[in-house]
């Protein structure tokens, strides 16, 4: 999906490719894999689009189409 879209000119992110639980800084916490299972499926499976409040209506039509 994300070569999809920036194959049509849409940015994409991933901010959290580690659930922030499994992450180093986080380790004196003691959580270990599975210990929060939906943010771990979520951190493999979600990017974040374009969203700001200048988007225009065609724009956001745009974006969602090609999300398709």
């Amino acid at each position: 999906m994300q070569a999809k879209l920036k194959d049509a000119g849409i940015p994409t992110a991933v901010h959290y490719p580690m659930p922030l639980h499994l992450q180093e800084c986080f380790a004196y916490l003691g959580y270990k894999e599975g210990d929060f299972p939906v943010a771990e499926k979520v951190s493999k499976e979600i990017m974040s689009l374009p969203m700001n409040p200048y988007l225009s209506d065609d724009e956001i039509e745009y974006i969602a189409g090609k999300c398709r």
